[in-house]
């Protein structure tokens, strides 16, 4: 496996883990990697450091140990946002698209809201000037 931060024509960063390079030069050929921000497929590896392999003595348990539980605040704080979004926010489901333009341009009163909208409808959004964040969806965990 080999691991790249990956960076979209919007710029941002994100990391991406490949079986090897052929891998992701192939995905990457094919608009098969999309951006979790933006849903940007327009991306190419980002400028890296090299990377020290260090040995795997006690230091290697420390830093998977801290790796863990620092995955584990990202996907708690992750799960505090969305709970945040949804207690103070109205649910527009797929009308997402179509209701914030309604605010955006005076047509509905101003209040924040959540629902669906495909990436064409957020990059159109974008393009008129129409603010919108994608709310990062935590992975199920089994109980």
């Amino acid at each position: 496996m080999i691991k790249y931060t990956v960076r979209c024509a919007d710029g941002h960063d994100f990391d991406g883990w490949y079986k090897d390079s052929a891998t992701y030069e192939r995905l990457a050929g094919r608009a098969g990697i999309e951006c979790p921000l933006c849903g940007s497929t327009d991306v190419a590896r980002a400028p890296m450091a090299p990377r020290i392999a260090k040995s795997r003595g006690d230091g290697g348990a420390v830093a998977q140990a801290h790796a863990q539980e620092v995955a584990e605040r990202i996907l708690e704080a992750v799960q505090e946002m969305r709970k945040s979004v949804e207690a103070n926010c109205d649910y527009v489901g797929p009308e997402f698209a179509d209701e914030a333009r309604r605010i955006h341009y005076g047509e509905a009163d101003e209040r924040g809201i959540y629902g669906e909208a495909t990436n064409d409808e957020a990059r159109e959004l974008d393009e008129e000037g129409i603010e919108v964040h994608r709310l990062p969806t935590p992975p199920r965990r089994n109980s």
